[in-house]
């Protein structure tokens, strides 16, 4: 074991499985982090989670995904403010928020890549996949999809929750919710926003 397998510091803030997967459900952002050439790498990047794995596409002329294709080491994080905690002194004051980090090798997907991709959009926006035309070879063989197993041992999750600590009432003190939600569409064409869109507005 080492100082990267387990939480340093307030250890009763480790989460279990069932919050990590709850998170990466609610997330849609995660930043993947490598080491490319000695240095440092990190890029945001829509992904899903699909079972016990995490899937991430892009470019196949993504240089430094196809570094971490090859097998190099690497990271997921992600990350979900939901409040902020607003105590009597500035040294107190903390927020409310979920966390994880993944860690391992990502592997390139052998099955069907339309498949996954329509499975990545599903987890996205669930409906679109199939709302829209099929996939063609030509956009298959532009698109790498990665995949990072999630195992028994190769992630830490925090969360935090609650109020500040007790002050002596003097001032004001609480918890301010904040929360991420779609907003009205915008049309760039057709009339209707397809059921997809709509479903995720509701």
């Amino acid at each position: 074991m080492t100082a990267l397998d387990e939480l340093n510091r307030y250890r009763s803030r480790g989460a279990d499985r069932d919050v990590l997967d709850a998170l990466l459900d609610e997330v849609k952002v995660g930043v993947l982090s490598t080491v490319v050439d000695g240095l440092p790498w990190s890029v945001p990047m829509l992904f899903a989670r699909v079972g016990d794995r995490i899937l991430l596409h892009g470019s196949t002329g993504a240089g430094a995904l196809r570094q971490v294709a090859t097998g190099a080491p690497a990271t997921f994080t992600v990350f979900a403010l939901d409040g902020l905690v607003v105590a009597e002194t500035l040294f107190d004051h903390s927020a409310n928020y979920r966390s994880a980090v993944i860690r391992g090798c990502l592997e390139m997907v052998e099955a069907d890549e339309a498949d996954v991709l329509r499975s990545l959009s599903d987890k996205l926006i669930p409906g679109r996949a199939s709302e829209v035309p099929t996939i063609t070879g030509k956009e298959t063989a532009a698109t790498l999809t990665l995949s990072m197993a999630i195992g028994d041992d190769n992630w830490l999750c925090k969360a935090r929750s609650g109020g500040p600590a007790e002050g002596s009432g003097d001032t004001w003190t609480g918890v301010i919710p904040v929360s991420l939600q779609f907003g009205d569409p915008v049309t760039a064409t057709g009339d209707e926003p397809p059921a997809s869109v709509r479903s995720l507005r509701r």
